[in-house]
């Protein structure tokens, strides 16, 4: 009887890639390995409509079948994603990420979706690569009652760590940061008509509630939100991370 904890031949090769892989991006240490749902797209720029268009033709809705199965090794620095036969190099500290939220009977609708599913939400999560490829992440089963699964928490604590210091030294020093139309500099914040200092922001939340709001701030006892979907702002949980330490109480100014 064999061992079922052994590798096979092409299992060996497959982590030899990945580790050579990881090794010249300087990606540190493994920390986890998680199977996932995965396709590309080959222009970088293709915006939120790419994104949900590879969702809605994807095969989303259920377990990842052999053509988009799709191995994640977790690192200090980034992680790898290899699918169809490539290996797929992100690094946190020059990635972009979007996230596209969607209820399975719009975007996600197929005819594996099972009984109960209806009005469950979900997200696909794109990152680019080294190389500027736009990499989108499903879950392996579809959408959780949770929305993210396991491996996102890590992911997303892994761009914050590596992006909020470089983009707080960037606002110290005077610059002006974009995140989709939401802009901000070391002493004010803007979207669309909305424009105020820190100063005047007297409360904020930045959890992500349920609607499509990324965050709401209280200028002058009235709340403003951006009318703006998680799905097109890139780093939404760096942008989150920015607010917090200059909001109210921040102490960052």
């Amino acid at each position: 009887m064999s061992d079922p904890t052994r590798r096979t031949r092409g299992e060996e090769l497959l982590l030899a890639r990945i580790s050579a892989a990881a090794g010249r991006e300087g990606l540190g240490r493994r920390r986890a390995t998680y199977a996932a749902a995965a396709h590309t797209a080959r222009t970088a720029h293709a915006g939120i409509r790419g994104l949900l268009a590879l969702v809605r033709h994807g095969a989303a809705a259920g377990p990842a079948s052999g053509r988009d199965a799709a191995r994640l090794d977790l690192y200090e620095n980034g992680m790898t994603v290899a699918v169809k036969g490539r290996i797929h190099i992100v690094r946190y500290d020059t990635t972009s990420v979007f996230t596209a939220s969607v209820l399975r009977t719009d975007v996600l609708r197929t005819d594996a979706a099972r009984p109960g599913d209806a009005g469950r939400a979900g997200a696909a999560r794109a990152l680019t690569d080294v190389d500027g490829e736009r990499v989108v992440l499903r879950p392996c089963g579809g959408p959780g009652p949770g929305g993210a699964p396991e491996w996102w928490s890590e992911v997303e604590r892994g761009v914050v760590r590596a992006q909020l210091p470089r983009a707080l030294a960037a606002l110290a020093g005077g610059e002006r940061l974009a995140f989709g139309a939401v802009w901000l500099t070391g002493t004010e914040i803007g979207w669309g008509e909305v424009r105020t200092r820190w100063s005047r922001i007297r409360r904020l939340r930045t959890e992500p509630g349920p609607g499509p709001g990324v965050f709401a701030l209280d200028i002058d006892g009235t709340w403003h939100e951006p009318d703006i979907a998680e799905s097109g702002i890139p780093n939404v949980s760096v942008l989150r991370a920015l607010v917090e330490r200059l909001g109210p109480g921040g102490g960052a100014r």
